[in-house]
């Protein structure tokens, strides 16, 4: 045989690298969850109900983790890379939805990412004391940043989940120094635990559509726990290791985020809260004037840059997943023989995260991004229930009562919906990117189609379709 035709099967052996053990796995799913949400979001939600901001999180709090027992159901039952592409494109069998899944994830990925790296590059500037900044300085510095990223993502999952480990252990920091400072704060008698239980909506909207509008604004900083299944293929045991790992992420973060938000409050007026983008900075300020801020500066640093990292990892992982289930191109699905990490992928997505960075307004897309989330969490509580039946399964894997998925469908369809007082222009945004979407999933079919000809002319009519070309 020809060294032509055995090529193709010497790199579809190749698998990624199984190195996520249960505590580098609760590392990535709190540091992927915490990211810079809640340092931005507090306020903002603080400004939609008041003294009450606490509620809303607890209510995102409640629907994240509905939804996360139906993504363990499916992670457990599918150890793959993929996440919720994967789930929908065996629910439905669809390949059109199964591409816009996918595109959805990777956009809310990439924007997150291409976010924080254009955050980073301000707070490495503010950190540095550096007043006197030019756009162009920004975008290199973030352009920079998000080349290092590609580069650790490019040379092992090890070395990328140890930098995370770093980097979530600050951010982590970072909150506890929030939570700490309302603590004592209020053993000495300052701030005012009687704003917790005050609540006020915007002028014409009821207490209901207030508390709904914030929890979908809140579910924002929630996401992050339906990344770590796009890492299975590179999780040891994933059948046994997720499920207990996902919800102890989740609990942890649940309860650091309800102690920030009660700190944030009882120090902060709600109405000051929510002006500027640096809530958490007045709160440590009101609390422990003395606190050197600096500190604080680099600390959010640390927590863009995790955000960043994980964000595109998920990314590259997704896109490797997809191209095995042949819904994108072959060679996204290549992996270094040497490093086993999907080296095709990671420059795709670094490349689109640079055209972001450069040439999107990111600030205008956080909601955006929740919403299509929220639509995939949607479509995956769905497919728990439609595979359950269309393929039971005789080993053993994760099963969530199935009313829990039914209820997960119902709210996540809910906060996505106008219903939930969500801004207009969220819709609009969605619209455009989900007709790029399509657009790119015609050009995705003719691509298919080219490598599928091409295969089958040089004579290799054995290649699994999935696989990756050649």
């Amino acid at each position: 045989m020809s060294t032509t035709a055995k090529e193709p099967v010497t790199e579809d052996k190749t698998e990624l690298n199984r190195v996520l053990g249960p505590g580098l796995l609760l590392l990535f799913v709190v540091g992927d969850i915490l990211g810079t949400g809640i340092y931005a979001l507090t306020g903002k939600v603080a400004a939609q109900v008041g003294g009450a901001v606490w509620l809303p999180f607890l209510c995102a709090f409640l629907v994240a983790v509905l939804t996360a027992f139906g993504y363990l159901e499916l992670v457990t039952k599918y150890p793959q890379a993929g996440g919720a592409a994967v789930y929908t494109h065996k629910a439905f069998n669809i390949q059109f939805i199964t591409f816009l899944v996918t595109f959805a994830v990777m956009a809310s990925g990439l924007t997150s990412a291409s976010s924080a790296a254009k955050a980073f590059a301000g707070n490495l500037f503010a950190a540095l004391g550096v007043t006197q900044k030019t756009g162009w300085m920004v975008l290199l510095v973030a352009l920079g940043f998000m080349t290092l990223i590609a580069l650790i993502n490019l040379r092992g999952v090890g070395e990328s989940v140890k930098l995370n480990v770093v980097l979530t252990l600050i951010e982590l920091t970072g909150l506890l120094i929030v939570i700490g400072v309302g603590l004592f704060a209020l053993t000495k008698g300052l701030g005012n635990p009687a704003m917790l239980t005050d609540f006020h909506a915007p002028e014409g909207s009821s207490a209901f559509g207030a508390v709904t509008a914030a929890t979908a604004l809140a579910f924002f900083a929630m996401v992050g726990f339906e990344d770590s299944v796009n890492m299975a293929e590179e999780t040891k045991d994933p059948v046994r290791v997720f499920p207990r790992t996902m919800l102890i992420g989740l609990g942890i973060t649940g309860v650091i985020y309800v102690l920030v938000a009660i700190s944030a409050v009882t120090l902060v007026p709600p109405r000051e809260l929510g002006e500027g983008e640096t809530p958490l900075l007045k709160v440590v300020q009101a609390g422990a004037p003395g606190f050197p801020i600096a500190v604080f500066a680099w600390i959010t640093m640390f927590a863009v840059a995790n955000s960043a990292l994980i964000n595109m990892m998920m990314a590259s992982r997704l896109l490797y997943g997809m191209s095995r289930e042949k819904v994108l191109p072959g060679p996204l699905g290549r992996v270094l023989k040497r490093r086993r990490t999907p080296h095709v992928a990671i420059i795709f997505t670094t490349l689109l995260a640079f055209g972001l960075i450069a040439f999107a307004d990111l600030s205008a897309l956080g909601g955006t991004t929740s919403l299509l989330l929220l639509c995939v969490f949607t479509l995956v509580n769905v497919a728990v229930v439609i595979l359950r039946f269309k393929e039971p399964t005789k080993r053993d894997h994760f099963k969530t009562p199935l009313v829990l998925p039914i209820l997960g469908a119902i709210l996540c369809a809910y906060l996505a919906s106008p219903l939930s007082g969500r801004a207009t222009k969220d819709y609009w945004v969605a619209g455009i990117l989900m007709a790029v979407g399509v657009g790119l999933s015609i050009l995705t079919l003719l691509l298919n189609r080219f490598y599928f000809h091409r295969t089958h002319q040089i004579g290799s009519s054995k290649t699994d379709p999935r696989q990756p070309y050649v």
